[in-house]
């Protein structure tokens, strides 16, 4: 799987799919949706074992869609930039699972060709980024009724019926399977009819996105920085930045070099 950089001297355009496919677009479709529910179910009520982390729950998504580079790059940006979230008291951060797996799938679904490309992920990121605010709203309006059934079902099992325990678990939890899963089932189906319309957006577009890949690692990295509320948080924000933003350009000046 090649990946281009610096993306200044990428000629080509965004997308090589001259047609959408539909049986690819609904078993990506179909798988995003079987995953992005279990990291739903995995996030709030079994296992909890960080998967739905932006990291691993994006690097995951490439994976099963075919492209590992995209899920792993969309899902090192919001990790960084959804480090700091953290639930405390009523407080409900903005759900990071849904927009990794979302970002990923489009990223992963956009080119026609097993190529990953800094201007898809940095399209995918800023298109899925909203999706957190989404999920949150979501995520508090499934909570308010899984915590009508989760009452149902202690005062079951102090009665001694767990078979009616279990029953009111599952309907307290299947929305949470359908509804994320369909929400993360979008971002292919988007992809894949996006694709073919991609090779008309101008070449300086084209560029501008796959520069704008790096600035938001830099801003993701200063959030991240910034919520560890560690001495000194800002300086080593504005180091990293300084870092990236000089790496960056280094690449550009021996890539330009005739």
């Amino acid at each position: 799987m090649a990946i281009t950089w610096p993306p200044a001297v990428d000629a080509r355009p965004l997308g090589r799919r001259s047609a959408m496919d539909p049986q690819a677009m609904w078993a990506h479709a179909l798988v995003t949706f079987l995953w992005g529910g279990l990291l739903a179910l995995e996030r709030r009520a079994f296992l909890q074992a960080a998967l739905s982390r932006p990291l691993p729950a994006a690097g995951i998504t490439g994976l099963l869609l075919g492209d590992v580079a995209a899920g792993v790059m969309v899902g090192l940006v919001f990790e960084l930039f959804f480090l700091g979230g953290a639930s405390l008291g009523g407080a409900h951060p903005d759900n990071e699972t849904l927009p990794s797996v979302s970002a990923a799938a489009l990223a992963a679904t956009l080119d026609g060709a097993a190529t990953s490309t800094p201007a898809l992920w940095a399209l995918s990121i800023l298109t899925c980024a909203p999706l957190g605010v989404l999920g949150r709203r979501v995520e508090v309006w499934l909570d308010a009724r899984a915590r009508r059934y989760f009452g149902r079902a202690v005062a079951a099992i102090d009665d001694g019926g767990l078979q009616r325990a279990a029953s009111e678990n599952l309907r307290a939890m299947w929305p949470h399977f359908v509804g994320y899963g369909a929400l993360c089932a979008v971002a292919p189906v988007l992809g894949h009819v996006l694709a073919p319309w991609l090779v008309h957006l101008p070449m300086g577009l084209t560029r501008g996105l796959a520069w704008s890949y790096p600035a938001l690692g830099v801003v993701s990295a200063a959030v991240a920085v910034h919520a560890s509320q560690g001495q000194g948080r800002l300086k080593v924000a504005a180091l990293v930045a300084l870092v990236v933003a000089v790496g960056s350009l280094a690449a550009f000046a021996v890539r330009s070099t005739p």
